[in-house]
């Protein structure tokens, strides 16, 4: 097991993004501590009061700035998430941590009951779960884990350990979620898109009846200020969604759309979802090659999903991407940030890339004029709310990656002065968990997980973006 000592130390051979002075050094020191804060020995938690369990994009998140500061560390966040995966192949959004009390999160292990009620999906025997997904960022996160120590990862079998189970998470999402039939993964519940009270799912949860407030106590609330969470409306819907796909056995319904009142009711096709999914599958080819085989028809297929990607969900007329109502059939008519997200992909083509870096910057999302960082929502929509949660602050896991996306299509100078600012925002205001997109006030809990996590890759990781994973991205090396 690392030392403490270890994990705040700087790693003498890694590269700094910039001089890395006085101000850096402090930066770096009190992001690893807000890690070492919430390490408990197997993984990390997001927040020790908010959110006391291992999420599951937030721990790859959180795996991908951990790499800076004990490669070990960040590899053990990922196999320990890993190793509560179901039989079908999915990745369950929580993994729930026995020690901690029943009452001190909801939706709980007796609420999910994965399992008995999971047993049919083959969920883990030895350890509770939830039964939903978050979005696939792992395969993307186990490459850059790799990358920061070859050495390690090859005489510890990382790649190897994690690869097979990469690939069943992926064989899950491209099948047994294509429920719109397009070849595109749907989500089923808005907790799984990770963007909960996006106003982008307004439409469709209106048609779900929600649950008797009378049945669950919201432990979110205990911890932050009601005007900034969802709706008790709302979150009677996240419940009866929940509840639901929990009592048909956490099944995912026929391939096609059932309606509006089947057991696909919320279907949904999200762009930020598949994005990263597409993402992902390009570093499992090249975490396949990196294994002796070839990478080429994975790269191939992520082409292809971009592609659909494209056809599915790209609106010409709002210059972004939009979610697609699977149940209704429509595109939902609203701009949500998870609709840049695809700025990620190596070969989005050049003009969608150009017009969603116009509309990133244009007075929607007013990046570079008005807002310091990308707010998570239109700043013109009537659900805009800069406090509400998902329904306007800024969030620094969107920001990384639409950092990452600049870059990747060379807007050096956007995504330096993006870098200035996430990296600025994250360390004055406590590392929160989200913040006012105009002022950078804090927001949620502080001492946020892949806040920290994600402002040390920033800090330390810029040139190898630029210079190695970004080329890599780019499909150029096939095998």
């Amino acid at each position: 097991m690392d030392r403490p000592a270890q994990l705040v130390a700087r790693p003498m051979e890694r590269a700094v993004a910039y001089d890395p002075g006085t101000e850096a050094d402090s930066l770096h020191l009190r992001a690893a501590r807000v890690l070492e804060g919430n390490w408990t020995g197997t993984s990390t938690v997001p927040s020790r009061g908010l959110y006391p369990h291992q999420w599951s994009w937030d721990s790859a998140f959180i795996a991908i700035g951990l790499r800076h500061l004990s490669p070990l560390r960040a590899q053990t966040e990922l196999e320990t998430l890993l190793a509560a995966q179901w039989g079908d192949g999915r990745v369950p959004h929580i993994v729930f941590n026995p020690s901690v009390p029943l009452d001190a999160y909801f939706p709980s292990p007796d609420f999910w009951r994965s399992s008995t009620a999971g047993r049919a999906a083959g969920a883990p025997r030895t350890v509770q779960t939830s039964g939903i997904v978050q979005p696939p960022v792992h395969a993307l996160a186990a490459w850059l884990v790799h990358l920061a120590d070859p050495g390690l990862s090859r005489a510890r079998g990382f790649l190897s350990t994690v690869y097979p189970r990469l690939a069943a998470w992926h064989r899950y999402l491209l099948h047994r979620r294509d429920l719109g039939g397009g070849s595109l993964a749907s989500v089923v519940h808005p907790w799984e898109q990770g963007m909960d009270n996006s106003p982008c799912w307004d439409a469709p949860l209106a048609r779900i009846t929600p649950a008797p407030a009378r049945s669950f106590r919201r432990a979110d609330l205990d911890h932050g200020a009601p005007e900034d969470r969802p709706t008790d409306l709302d979150y009677g819907r996240y419940v009866r969604l929940a509840t639901d796909y929990r009592d048909r056995g956490y099944d995912d319904g026929r391939p096609a759309p059932s309606g509006p009142t089947g057991p696909n009711a919320f279907a949904v096709e999200d762009p930020a979802f598949n994005a990263l999914l597409i993402a992902s599958e390009h570093a499992l080819a090249r975490i396949a090659r990196e294994l002796g085989a070839t990478g080429t028809a994975r790269h191939a297929r992520a082409e292809r999903l971009t592609a659909a990607l494209v056809d599915r969900l790209w609106d010409p007329a709002r210059g972004m991407f939009l979610c697609r109502d699977v149940a209704g059939g429509e595109l939902i008519p609203e701009r949500g940030v998870s609709g840049l997200v695809p700025l990620l992909l190596p070969t989005l083509p050049r003009d969608i890339a150009t017009t969603l870096v116009r509309t990133m910057c244009g007075p929607h999302f007013g990046l570079g004029s008005t807002t310091r960082l990308v707010p998570s929502y239109d700043l013109r929509g009537e659900a805009f709310d800069p406090h509400r949660y998902w329904r306007g602050p800024a969030w620094f896991n969107t920001g990384w990656l639409l950092e990452r996306g600049l870059r990747l299509h060379g807007e050096r100078g956007r995504a330096d002065a993006l870098r200035r600012a996430i990296l600025h925002t994250a360390d004055a205001s406590g590392f929160a968990e989200y913040v006012d997109p105009y002022t950078g006030e804090a927001c949620g809990t502080t001492d946020f997980g892949w806040t920290a996590a994600l402002a040390l890759d920033l800090l330390h990781d810029q040139p190898a973006w630029d210079k190695g994973t970004a080329t890599a991205f780019k499909g150029g090396d096939r095998g």
